[in-house]
């Protein structure tokens, strides 16, 4: 056996794997040095924009009562705000010193569809400087209409409304991540407003059935994938003066940080973060082992990690996924439950059909059913199994995927459940194959994308430029 780390963010621990299994591991990424001197470096010298300073002044100059919003991500995303890699507290200083009262800075929490975070999140979540400055912070509601302004129409989403806070600002600003997103391709950039700030319903589009059936709607591909295009259509509507966005390696820690145009900063983010992140791949595998990662905090978000596992795993193939949920609801709200339980009902073809069908009545939370039903589409649910002790065991009565639980013996941690997970997988791989299953481990969770040879689609990039 060979050890190694699963680190899903708040929480770390050590897995023994069989020594004949392949490891696809991401790349090693160079650490930022001396992160605050080049957050503060940058925002003089960003990229294809005005200075941080210049920006402002210009501003100032035909308003002197301007105000400025900062979107910032939520706790599902560990955007570093506080510490020494800290990006939040050098930029609103600089705002400031540069002749902005704080009063006229609002900090938006781009919360998407999600839950509003509390003040104890946000006290853990920011720099502590941030809450003596005297700005404004708020979270964005999605279904508060009175918060919420129409900027247009596209010829797919119809009439796109955003947050009137955003909106109404005279200085727009997005600060946020850029990793792997399995349906946008990436994170960061356009995404802080589409989805971050939307309208409830103007989500929807982008979320729709027929928009996530696209084989292009995955990890790391942008061109061809209409969830990114559409998404950066509306962002160039909304308009935005400045990005702040960062990347990080496999231990959440700093590896670059791209200020300026929204575009263009962007995919300039995104190239640093395929020289490490991309996982060259040549084969599938009987056996799939990862994690739901950081951003893994209830079964919902844990759909990142586990379609990791799909373009690897070979027909009817096993995958186990472990995750750690923080969320007060470990398995997610009561739109995503009706439609998983729909999922475990129907079966993975018909409900496939059903969201696919001109008839079909939206529901909100149903992207993230109809991704764990492509990973299905790969391999059936009862083979998906899932490590974890926050989910109530009585929940895989209707939850798709088989409790690791229900399979070993009784275990006191989720080390344990792991271990135990892949021998009882090794086991029943052998008396099904009658040979020694294939196997790959992708210790970094849904932040390592598996790729293959350019041309063979969808495990090649495809990165606009």
């Amino acid at each position: 056996m060979i050890e190694i780390i699963f680190d899903l963010g708040h929480k770390s621990f050590p897995v023994r794997v069989p020594e004949n299994a392949d490891i696809l591991q991401m790349g090693k990424a160079f650490l930022l040095t001396n992160p605050e001197e080049k957050i503060r470096s940058a925002l003089k010298n960003p990229t294809d924009c005005l200075p941080l300073k210049e920006l402002i002044h210009k501003k100032l100059q035909s308003n002197p009562e301007a105000k400025a919003v900062v979107v910032i991500s939520d706790n599902t995303r560990p955007v570093p705000y506080s510490g020494e890699s800290g990006i939040l507290f050098p930029l609103v200083d600089e705002m400031i010193k540069a002749g902005l009262h704080p009063s006229h800075i609002r900090l938006l929490v781009a919360t998407g569809t999600h839950r509003a975070m509390s003040e104890e999140e946000l006290r853990e979540m920011l720099d502590p400087r941030i809450f003596s400055l005297g700005v404004h912070l708020s979270n964005h509601d999605c279904r508060n209409t009175s918060d919420l302004v129409s900027i247009g129409k596209t010829k797919l989403g119809g009439e796109i409304l955003i947050n009137r806070y955003y909106v109404e600002s005279d200085i727009k600003i997005l600060t946020g991540l850029v990793e792997s997103h399995f349906m946008a391709g990436v994170s960061g950039g356009r995404k802080s407003i589409s989805l971050g700030i939307l309208a409830e319903d103007s989500t929807y589009i982008l979320h729709s059935g027929p928009v996530l059936a696209s084989p292009k709607a995955r990890d790391l591909v942008l061109e061809g994938n209409p969830v990114h295009e559409e998404a950066l259509k509306i962002a160039r509507m909304a308009g935005c003066d400045m990005i702040v966005n960062v990347t990080l390696d496999s231990n959440y820690r700093l590896t670059g940080v791209f200020i300026g145009d929204l575009e263009k900063a962007h995919l300039e983010a995104v190239e640093k973060l395929r020289t490490y992140a991309a996982i060259p791949v040549g084969k599938k595998y009987d056996l799939v082992l990862t994690h739901a990662g950081f951003v893994g905090v209830n079964h919902y978000q844990a759909a990142k990690g586990g379609l990791i596992c799909e373009p690897l795993i070979e027909k009817s193939g096993i995958c186990i996924l472990a995750a750690f949920h923080t969320d007060k609801d470990p398995i997610g709200g009561s739109n995503y439950k009706n439609m998983m339980r729909l999922l475990g009902n129907v079966g993975t073809e018909k409900f496939l059909h059903m969201i696919m069908d001109p008839s079909w009545t939206f529901v909100p939370e149903q992207w993230e059913a109809q991704m764990w039903a492509r990973l299905f589409e790969k391999t059936p649910p009862e083979n998906l199994i899932y490590c974890s002790f926050e989910i109530p065991e009585d929940c895989f009565s209707w939850l798709p995927g088989t409790d690791a639980r229900a399979l070993v013996a009784k275990t006191a941690s989720l080390q344990e459940l792991v271990e135990e997970a892949i021998k009882w997988a090794v086991e029943e791989l052998r008396r099904r194959l009658g040979r020694e299953p294939q196997i790959a481990v992708l210790p970094d969770g849904p932040y390592g994308i598996p790729v293959g040879p350019v041309g063979t689609f969808p495990y090649s990039l495809n990165i606009v430029k």
